[in-house]
């Protein structure tokens, strides 16, 4: 089930930070340089979990107390003009590397939702779905002057508007109790047990990840994340028979997802 990457220039190489035979491939570096090393139309699906631009001496709780919002530089504000501009750039890039019926999905609050969306439409994507994450168990609002704030969107998107994308509407039926999934859904953040190999700011819930790598892609495809993060949509392709590969710049969190994936294969480690 190896991926291997195709290079836009065959004289050049990239090295991988990690690989497995089994499928599963990380790269460490910028994701937008990366992708554009790459030939086009290489990956039947794509989940992209970007920047939304928070951490810019906000406050928010953390297991109960009050906290600066400072995630890193990748997730610092360069203003509403730049932000959109590296959201179009990034997004191109992954619409060129999907196949002709690929699908990808992004998440985001409403910090950057709006100009995601907003950069597919310039893109032409055939948006199919806005989805609404509800986590159940969202941390509470400590300034008490806005509603809790409980979702995350997720658009899901066809490469263009004549794409002849995989949904596994079936599957979808019977995960929910063999009626119509619909587009909010009620997914717990991360429990403790999905941290036990280390933790990242943004970490998506496996189930959620499950779900998505279910619902639009077929065992064998290739699923590529630009922003790999902690690895969550690794695992659940490599749970569910997909080939993937992650970009990540942090060594630290790409050392994570090692992790994470090599305790899938060992009990003792979970």
């Amino acid at each position: 089930m190896n991926h291997s990457l195709q290079l836009a220039d065959t004289s050049s190489a990239l090295d991988p930070y990690f690989h497995d035979d089994r499928g599963f491939t990380l790269y460490q570096g910028d994701s937008l340089e990366l992708m554009a090393q790459l030939e086009s139309e290489q990956f039947d699906m794509i989940f992209a979990d970007p920047p939304y631009f928070l951490s810019n001496g906000g406050m928010t709780c953390k297991n109960g107390r009050m906290v600066k919002v400072d995630k890193g530089d990748w997730d610092r504000s360069k203003g509403v003009q730049a932000n959109h501009e590296f959201n179009l750039a990034w997004l191109a890039e992954c619409q060129r590397l999907l196949k002709p019926n690929g699908t990808m999905f992004v998440s985001g609050t409403h910090h950057v939702i709006y100009s995601l969306g907003f950069a597919m439409q310039q893109l032409d994507f055939k948006v199919l779905n806005d989805i609404s994450w509800f986590k159940v168990n969202p941390p509470p609002n400590l300034s008490c002057r806005y509603f809790t704030h409980a979702c995350e969107t997720i658009i899901w998107a066809a490469k263009g508007q004549k794409s002849r994308y995989t949904f596994n509407y079936k599957q979808m039926k019977e995960m929910n109790g063999n009626k119509q999934m619909k587009s909010l859904w009620s997914i717990m953040s991360p429990r403790k047990k999905e941290k036990l190999q280390g933790k990242h700011p943004t970490q998506k819930p496996m189930e959620l990840l499950e779900r998505i790598v279910l619902a639009a892609s077929d065992e064998g495809h290739s699923i590529l994340d630009p922003f790999n993060g902690s690895g969550t949509t690794g695992l659940a392709a490599a749970r569910h028979g997909r080939r993937y590969v992650g970009f990540d710049l942090s060594e630290e969190y790409l050392d994570l997802t090692e992790r994470r994936y090599e305790a899938m294969f060992q009990p003792s480690l979970v």
